[in-house]
């Protein structure tokens, strides 16, 4: 039988995901994401390492409006007013997925892979949010990684996402 593919990544973000599960596991923390432009990414990565992936929880991976309404109570006015890509929309999914979920930190990402029809959608514009159990309002960062390609900006979010992990998991 054939062994399960693994996501491949380069080395650095390979690195760094290790090292989050590690931090995770020394500290006996569980974590959680909150997908929509990564398509699960994050939460394959995170799960793809052996001897810690016990400490990845859940992933939500919420693409569409509904999605990141229903599973993980963005309000509706968010998604209408700020949109789904947007510091609140991002805000909202990580204090969703922490509300959601047994996770002690969470990391959440919203945004563009590729130009959209309006200029509102630029490509690589991606928002992230971060979050702990305990800890004070999540924090935000937003990138503007531009017209990379699709796969070049989610790798470079997955980058975002695990460094804002690991600053939480050492502010615990």
């Amino acid at each position: 039988m054939a062994e399960a593919l693994a996501l491949t990544v380069p080395a650095p973000i390979d690195d760094l995901a290790r090292q989050v599960l590690r931090l995770a596991c020394d500290r006996d923390l569980k974590l959680a994401t909150a997908e929509s432009c990564t398509g699960g990414l994050l939460a394959s990565l995170l799960t793809d390492i052996p001897g810690c992936s016990h400490a990845f929880e859940r992933g939500f991976v919420v693409y569409t409006d509904a999605a990141k309404h229903e599973l993980l109570g963005v309000r509706q006015s968010v998604l209408d007013i700020e949109g789904a890509v947007s510091e609140a929309a991002a805000l909202a999914l990580a204090e969703g997925a922490l509300e959601r979920s047994q996770a002690d930190v969470v990391a959440a990402i919203t945004g563009f892979t590729d130009p959209g029809p309006s200029p509102e959608e630029e490509a690589g514009l991606v928002h992230f949010a971060a979050a702990r159990r305990g800890g004070p309002s999540p924090s935000h960062r937003r990138m503007r990684f531009g017209a990379i390609g699709r796969a070049r900006v989610r790798q470079e979010a997955l980058q975002t996402a695990l460094e804002m992990m690991r600053d939480e998991i050492l502010a615990i």
